[in-house]
């Protein structure tokens, strides 16, 4: 029975493809008028899905139609729509309809594209870090760039990169790799930072730029074609004395001498996670494993090679290349890095590139005599009772001080201007939601037709679902009154069959119920020229 109600009714609109007006009133009930448009909408598009071919038939269905419509008419005389499940689904449902609203489409495509541009080809750079607190105020903040711009100035002037990396970067493995982050890909580093580095030549030392992590600059050192992925075993030995060294060397000459590196692996290796599945690691590309590590793997080019024995902080290795995975088409990629983008912190440069045009297209106007009183007077002082004055228009929406009140005053850490700004951007992404539904008929069709079969769910549990499996006695009068109709004399025997057909028997004399309650009037000439319009497109 759910199934067959959801089936019918639950399916995005279509358009209307005949040549009768949209606007003629097809029924009234209770006086309020259902147009031919919405009818055929619902008709053209779930017709195939109906299984009984009785209720293909255009009057049949629309007997179908008006049922549903009493039934909504009752899901609201009762309120289901004020209910907090109600409510909290609606809502949920919403936001994921909006959801594609909010991203850039041609904004996110060129993000795809950076991505595999940055995926197939893999960069080089070092950089020294000023660390900088995401609340630092505006004198640290000055002297932390003033620190990293005279670390600038300095290898402009003709020192190398790595001598001022060693002392003035706050990164500490500068200390001893000069700053030299080695090869990585899109990805591997924050946005901000991985931007900045390919966004410039080989040799070019970037003017400072912030991320979360303070002020940086960075040198382009070389910039090739991506190595993919690799697939390799290893054997570990953790001891990295004299003993240790003598032990990896033993087993490498074992290998060459012929024996089986899973054998070897399974008896040997001081990683025990991967040592009883013959050593093997998980797939890793460029920027996942400790450099020596990375180093020798990428190194290795025909599938079965081993290693010679090479040392990293964790001990002796020697690796074995299972798989070469190179870098995929960007058709291949395309989908994966589509996901990538929406999961990771870039999805929100598309957000931004949504607002920054709502922004622009729409009319924002701010009285700056109603904002300054924020900033003069102290926010706990102020009385929450005097701020009803507009203090932010949008389009035609007007939103007063109050508001801006209360989004504040949980958020004392934070500056009044740049608290402002960001309850701006707020309201006009509320005001768009808002308006959506009257700027995007598709999407306000989907939210209706959600909202409709949301109620519908919620009242047929109500009347027949619920009532059906709890009311036994009415059960087993209805199979006694129509014992013939099934194939066993014991309820328990026809058990499924039975409640279906008790279900089925509840709503009928419901809906009789509610045809005796509700006044329905079909306008006989106008279903008539609905009629010979499909006959002449048949």
């Amino acid at each position: 029975m759910k199934t067959r109600i959801f089936t019918i009714f639950f399916f995005a609109f279509s358009m209307a493809i005949c040549s009768q007006k949209s606007t003629d009133v097809l029924f009234k009930i209770d006086g309020t008028p259902v147009l031919v448009s919405e009818f055929k909408k619902v008709y053209e598009k779930n017709i195939e899905l109906v299984a009984d071919e009785r209720q293909k038939e255009l009057k049949n269905y629309l007997e179908l139609y008006i049922n549903y419509k009493l039934k909504l008419k009752q899901a609201y005389h009762l309120k289901l729509d004020t209910t907090k499940t109600y409510k909290r689904e609606f809502e949920t449902y919403k936001n994921q309809l909006i959801a594609p609203y909010l991203q850039d489409t041609s904004f996110l495509a060129k993000q795809v594209k950076e991505a595999y541009f940055r995926t197939k080809y893999q960069i080089r750079a070092s950089h020294i870090l000023v660390k900088l607190s995401a609340n630092a105020s505006p004198q640290d903040t000055l002297i932390a760039y003033q620190k990293i711009i005279k670390a600038r100035n300095e290898i402009i002037g003709g020192k190398s990169f790595a001598s001022i990396a060693k002392v003035i970067s706050d990164d500490q493995s500068a200390k001893n790799n000069g700053g030299d982050l080695g090869y990585f890909t899109a990805f591997k580093m924050v946005y901000p930072f991985e931007n900045a580095v390919y966004n410039k030549k080989v040799g070019e030392v970037s003017m400072p730029f912030k991320t979360r992590f303070g002020y940086h600059i960075t040198k382009v050192v070389d910039i090739q074609k991506s190595k993919g992925e690799v697939e390799v075993a290893h054997i570990l030995i953790t001891d990295l004395t004299a003993k240790g060294k003598h032990k990896i060397d033993s087993i490498y000459d074992r290998l060459q001498k012929g024996d089986h590196f899973n054998t070897l692996s399974k008896l040997f290796s001081n990683d025990k996670g991967t040592a009883k599945k013959g050593g093997k690691l998980s797939k890793f590309g460029i920027g996942m494993m400790v450099k020596p590590f990375e180093k020798v793997a990428f190194s290795l080019t025909e599938e079965g090679e081993l290693s010679n024995p090479f040392r990293t902080r964790f001990g002796w290795h020697i690796v074995k290349l299972l798989k070469r995975d190179p870098v995929k088409s960007f058709s291949e990629l395309k989908a994966q890095l589509t996901n990538r983008i929406k999961n990771s912190g870039r999805a929100k440069l598309s957000d931004l590139a949504v607002l920054n045009r709502l922004k622009s297209e729409y009319k924002v106007v701010v009285n700056t005599q109603f904002k300054a009183i924020f900033s003069t007077l102290n926010r706990d002082t102020i009385s929450r009772d005097s701020l009803q004055n507009v203090l932010l228009t949008i389009q035609n929406k007007k939103i007063n001080q109050v508001q801006f009140f209360d989004y504040i005053k949980n958020r004392k850490n934070q500056s009044i201007p740049i608290l402002f700004n960001d309850f701006v951007d707020q309201e006009v992404l509320t005001y768009f939601k808002e308006n959506l539904v009257h700027t995007e008929p598709a999407y306000a069709a989907t939210l209706k037709e959600y909202q409709e079969g949301l109620l519908l769910f919620e009242l047929m549990q109500q009347k027949i679902w619920n009532k059906s499996t709890k009311d036994s006695l009415g059960l087993k009068a209805f199979f006694v009154k129509n014992k013939g109709n099934y194939a066993f004399n014991d309820l328990s025997k026809n058990k499924g069959k039975v409640m279906d057909d008790y279900q089925t028997y509840l709503e009928h004399e419901w809906i009789q119920v509610l045809k005796a309650k509700h006044t329905v009037k079909i306008r006989k000439r106008t279903l008539k020229k609905l009629l010979k319009s499909y006959l002449r497109n048949d």
